[in-house]
């Protein structure tokens, strides 16, 4: 069950990490900073949407289109970003220049990626820090 939160928490602040490197880099990706509550809501949205849509779209592509596993991630992150922009008060909006919408979620899964990889050794390196004091 640790395990379980442990990931889903690592999953949580590389989703955090992921939308906050693209608002700091895309015009027109928009996190709301007035309301903590929307970004602390598109973060679970996002994680929750992107949970849910990678391996049912695997699935899918498997199925039906072998050759699209690659991409799966990067589409999963699209809808899961779309999805989270249209949902009112979720503290985050897509707009213009129109290629965001085809950058952003390239950014958002390249950095959640990394951060999905190196936050757990962080978390390791304390664990063992502290068993070792």
């Amino acid at each position: 069950m640790i395990m379980f939160l442990l990931r889903a928490l690592i999953f949580l602040v590389s989703a955090a990490v992921g939308l906050l490197v693209a608002d700091l880099v895309l015009p027109g990706f928009t996190v709301d900073w007035r309301n903590p509550g929307g970004f602390v809501l598109a973060i679970v949205i996002f994680a929750v949407l992107q949970s849910v849509l990678a391996p049912w779209l695997a699935r899918v592509a498997q199925r039906n289109a072998p050759a699209f596993l690659g991409g799966i991630g990067i589409v999963s992150t699209f809808v899961a970003l779309l999805v989270t922009a249209i949902i009112p008060n979720a503290g985050l909006t897509i707009g213009q220049p129109w290629w965001t919408w085809i950058v952003a979620p390239m950014i958002v899964w390249v950095v959640t990626a990394i951060a999905t990889f190196l936050l757990p050794a962080l978390f390791l390196k304390k664990k063992v820090q502290e068993r070792r004091s």
